[in-house]
């Protein structure tokens, strides 16, 4: 891969004035991107020598500060300047500051004299066409055209729906012919926008700051979320609450959901996830966190890495599941699940299960007796009694139903995933999440505690 040439920055001041020009090279010719210059204010003015040519350059730096961050570039100036300035003791305030800026970029410095710098070197000595009409200090640098810096222009079929918000917040831009409801409406919204270069922030109802997105990426975002890793295939409403958890926004954003759920292949082969299959939060019976858990065996399933069954416990009143992949379904595997369990949550109170031998044996009561634990039976030929298990069962494997694809076998391997999906609605969306803000925690945890309430997913 040919990488392009760096950026190159020429910079230079004079007693009044400063000048910056940004370019790169081309078969060995410097082509120019962009001029700047500014005159000094009184306070800039009485700098010395060496912190004029230092204030040129951390110009330059901040005004072109889009091409150079994360880019190589190279810098020509006095470089004794910036010697001086990374050299100093004692230094003020500002110096300390300028320093600070310089470091989020990679550069090379070549010395040059200023006369030999011509294009910086005649932006540092220009004067006001406007003194008369303008602060005097003041050099007007703005282009003809305000538009040139805009995001793109209105009736673009890429364009995106924030574009307006975000040619408001970045270059300061209105779009004309808005009527003075337009305008009324689009000084309402835009507030609640943010520009952090590159990327648009909302700062949606609930107060959770989340990264406007649109087109392909949104698409690509909404079917991670769906059918990802641990998308879970949920319906409409449970994938578009996922989205907002991992951060990201767009008005369209339940409309694309159903529009997903409806054209996944998968999803209507299977029918879909009701509500009931969701983790239902109503609660069976009052108790504590952990002190009450459910377990029940699924199986027999085609082997899988010597896997046949499944194990799962679900707490009552937090609704969280632990699932295991066992080779067999006697006592010896349940004791040992429930020592692993018991281990990371603390002995519980009670454990209920149905009346199968696996559970109604010596060896468990010897286990509940052991750690004081209470073993109650569900009602023989009614699982109902026990139900708390039989939805988080039926859940689990609609799930594992829509991700194990053709080879049945491999259903083992997608358990961790499948059980991530079903526990909440945290995403490992790494690639997308490299610009969100780090204002909400949604995005970096499970969420194990949860509310009595429904599970409705409410957008912002």
């Amino acid at each position: 891969m040919v990488l392009p040439p760096p950026f190159e920055l020429m910079c230079d001041a004079s007693d009044f004035a400063i000048g910056a020009v940004l370019g790169q090279r081309h078969e060995k010719h410097f082509k120019p991107i962009h001029y700047a210059s500014k005159t000094m204010n009184e306070a800039e003015s009485h700098y010395t020598t060496t912190e004029k040519e230092m204030l040129a350059v951390v110009y330059a730096f901040k005004k072109f500060r889009s091409y150079l961050i994360l880019n190589k570039s190279i810098v020509y100036t006095d470089h004794s300047a910036l010697k001086y300035l990374f050299a100093k003791k004692d230094s003020k305030a500002r110096l300390l500051r300028w320093v600070l800026l310089l470091q989020e970029f990679d550069f090379n410095v070549i010395d040059t004299k200023g006369a030999e710098n011509l294009a910086a070197d005649h932006l540092s000595r220009l004067e006001n066409p406007y003194e008369s009409v303008l602060d005097p200090k003041e050099i007007n640098e703005k282009f003809p055209l305000e538009t040139l810096n805009m995001v793109t222009f209105r009736g673009d079929s890429s364009t995106p729906w924030f574009a307006d918000y975000a040619n408001y917040h970045a270059g300061n831009f209105i779009v004309r012919g808005m009527s003075s409801q337009q305008k009324n409406k689009f000084f309402k919204d835009v507030k609640h926008y943010f520009w952090d270069d590159p990327f648009l922030f909302k700062i949606c109802a609930d107060q959770v700051i989340r990264r406007c997105v649109h087109d392909k990426e949104a698409l690509d975002i909404l079917e991670a979320c769906h059918n990802g890793p641990t998308g879970g295939h949920h319906g409409a409403n449970l994938t578009a609450k996922k989205v907002f958890d991992a951060g990201f926004f767009w008005p369209t954003i339940y409309k694309d959901a159903h529009e997903l759920v409806k054209n996944c292949d998968s999803c209507q082969r299977q029918g879909k996830i009701s509500q009931r299959d969701e983790m239902p939060q109503n609660s069976i019976q009052v108790c504590e966190i952990f002190d009450v858990w459910g377990i029940d065996f699924m199986g027999p399933f085609p082997s899988s890495r010597g896997n046949k069954y499944i194990l799962v416990a679900v707490d009552y009143l937090s609704k969280w599941v632990e699932a295991k992949a066992l080779p067999t379904n006697d006592a010896r595997v349940v004791c040992k699940f429930l020592k692993s369990l018991f281990a990371r949550f603390g002995a519980p109170r009670a454990i209920i299960s149905d009346r199968g031998t696996h559970f109604c044996n010596d060896q468990f009561a010897k286990v509940m007796l052991k750690y004081g634990v209470t073993h109650r039976l569900s009602t023989a030929y009614h699982p109902q009694t026990s139900g708390q298990v039989e939805v988080s069962n039926r859940g689990l494997k609609r799930i594992l139903e829509r991700t194990v694809g053709e080879n049945r076998a491999s259903w083992s391997d997608k358990l961790d995933d499948a059980l991530w999906a079903f526990r909440g609605p945290s995403v490992p969306l790494t690639k997308h999440l490299s610009g969100a803000p780090h204002t909400s925690s949604s995005t970096e945890r499970h969420v194990i505690y949860r509310s009595s309430s429904s599970t409705k997913p409410t957008g912002p």
